[in-house]
């Protein structure tokens, strides 16, 4: 990485170059506005070339396909859906793409103007910026992440997604581990408006919108939404952090690469030579899609092979209970017989035949144990059938188990551990259900239920208290701007005084607003409050609360109780 403190953007109305600290710039939050045409795109172009010729990389997000023009003098990882993209990626790219750019050092372009699926480029965003975050807590390397098109992503009239709320996490938390993030953005009055006001360098080319005019006015003063609207193309009011003057006036230079975002005219178009990344780059993304593609497969090897042995155990379950049928028709009709062999009981008087009637009922005898036996041995057989059958059914159904573990297993590479270990938690639930199931149609359930049974009429701040509740809590002061302490008072006001907003909060909570809007927000992630949409109060999410300790409690009495019968 290059020794440079500063890069050059431009020059001042009297000639005085515009110099920017690279680590101000890297790790800071910026904001570039300006309406089509006003030099807005280029801006960020030049800014983006001035870091890839001082040798510090970056990764930006490109919703409409035009900065892989830097290509054509500096080597950047173009990744994408486009056939014209270096490699075609998914989300489960995600993680290799934020370890190129920060330990490996190459420049991505991550362009998402070529998923049909919005839903597919959102998540490929979101799963990128998550892991740039968490890796930056560690690495602590100055790096900037570019947004285009910000207002899609953070914008000012509601409706922000996840991909949204990871950007406003970097913007706010992610200067202190050295990730920077600069949105673009031609309708600042369309971006949330938090975005922009704590925003440490702004760059305002020419606006005519009212309302956008508006929010320079706002930011800059009156004298500044005047004069926006008769900048120059290139042109732009500069306002940072670093700066002797608090608003400068810029003309950004011209960007040296390809302009691929350029307006198409009459000419053929003609795409230029652009630089290769490394080919063992580019494999090594293959074949996390290969993997992907080898995994998918597997998983409907294994799901057919459930599918075969589930039909396998239908047809066993059918044959067992056919054979126990006629073992049962066996047994009646041997009893039957049985009863009429002419055997004499105690207490019963007999009356022996003589001469040729004593021979003949010998003979009859004769053939009945004959036949008796048969039957017997019949239903041995049978017996000996119905114990294969059973065994057969069992083994197979312990194969199915493993099967569908390891599809789970396969599955489970796939989503965010976070997904994951939900997923997994509710399955641990259905499987103690169902042994709860089993064990209250055989008379040994009461014992099992009786202790989750005992929060149900408990005060939901008592119930805040518990172990369940206290680890949602503690996650959310981790991820929270705001420390143990206050994240604590706001669950304690909540649960007396609610519902309150975020301003009365303040009044009983000595710390600032944006940090306890900061813990709220991750307590609603948890399930700890809920808020109410029409007033903007918050209070404690009883229900999701009273859930979160009855599937505890019941959990630890169903394990209880296996403990104790596995024991005896």
């Amino acid at each position: 990485m290059s020794e440079t403190k500063e890069i050059v953007l431009g020059e001042t109305v009297d000639g005085t170059a515009v110099e920017v600290p690279v680590v101000e710039l890297l790790t800071g939050r910026g904001f570039v506005t300006g309406k089509s045409g006003s030099g807005k795109s280029n801006s960020a172009s030049v800014i983006a070339e001035e870091l890839l010729e001082a040798g510090f990389p970056l990764l930006i997000v490109d919703t409409d396909g035009e900065y892989y023009g830097l290509k054509e003098e500096y080597e950047l990882l173009h990744a994408g859906a486009d056939e014209e993209c270096d490699i075609q990626i998914a989300p489960e790219h995600a993680e290799r793409m934020a370890n190129l750019a920060l330990e490996e050092n190459v420049p991505i372009i991550l362009d998402v103007s070529g998923y049909l699926d919005e839903g597919q480029a959102n998540e490929l965003i979101l799963e990128t910026a998550k892991h740039l975050f968490a890796k930056e807590k560690k690495l602590k390397k100055p790096f900037l992440l570019v947004v285009e098109e910000v207002h899609e992503y953070i914008p000012e009239g509601g409706g922000m997604d996840e991909t949204g709320k990871m950007l406003i996490k970097i913007g706010k938390r992610g200067r202190k581990h050295g990730l920077g993030i600069v949105g673009i953005s031609q309708r600042p009055a369309d971006v949330k408006k938090d975005f922009i006001t704590q925003a440490n360098w702004l760059v305002w080319h020419r606006l005519t919108w009212e309302n956008d005019t508006n929010v320079v006015g706002r930011i800059l003063g009156s004298e500044y939404e005047a004069r926006v609207t008769d900048l120059d193309a290139g042109q732009a009011f500069m306002m940072s952090d670093w700066a002797e003057q608090e608003v400068e006036t810029v003309q950004f230079r011209r960007k040296r690469t390809f302009d691929a975002g350029a307006t198409p005219g009459l000419d053929d178009f003609e795409r230029p030579e652009l630089k290769s990344v490394s080919d063992s780059l580019v494999d090594d993304l293959e074949e996390i899609s290969e993997e992907k593609s080898r995994r998918e497969s597997r998983i409907l090897e294994l799901e057919a092979e459930v599918e075969k042995k589930e039909q396998r155990i239908e047809t066993l379950e059918e044959e067992l209970e056919r054979a126990k049928d006629i073992s049962n028709a066996a047994k009646q009709m041997a009893d039957a017989m049985a009863g009429n062999t002419g055997i004499e009981t105690p207490g019963e008087q007999s009356t022996l035949p003589t001469g040729d009637a004593a021979t003949d009922d010998v003979s009859e005898a004769d053939d009945e144990d004959q036949t008796n036996a048969e039957i017997e041995a019949e239903r041995n057989e049978l017996r000996r059938r119905v114990r294969e059958l059973e065994g057969e059914v069992e083994r197979l159904e312990k194969r199915n188990e493993s099967l569908r573990e390891e599809a789970e297993s396969l599955r489970g590479g796939d989503v965010d551990a976070d997904i994951v270990r939900d997923q997994r938690d509710r399955i641990a639930f259905l499987e103690t259900a169902v042994e709860q199931l089993q064990r209250r149609r055989s008379g040994r359930s009461d014992e099992a239920t009786a202790e989750a049974q005992l929060d149900a009429t408990a005060d939901v701040t008592e119930l805040v208290e518990t172990e369940p509740v206290v680890e949602r809590v503690e996650r959310a002061i981790r991820e929270a701007d705001c420390n143990e302490r206050y994240t604590w008072e706001v669950v304690t006001v909540l649960g007396e005084k609610a519902p309150l907003t975020v301003s009365d909060l303040a009044t009983f909570v000595d710390t600032g607003s944006d940090r306890i809007q900061s813990a709220l927000t991750e307590l609603r992630r948890e399930g700890v409050v809920a808020r109410e949409k029409s007033t903007g109060e918050y209070r404690l999410d009883e229900s999701s609360i009273r859930s979160v300790v009855a599937t505890a409690r019941e959990r630890e009495a169903v394990a209880s109780l296996t403990g104790r019968e596995e024991s005896s």
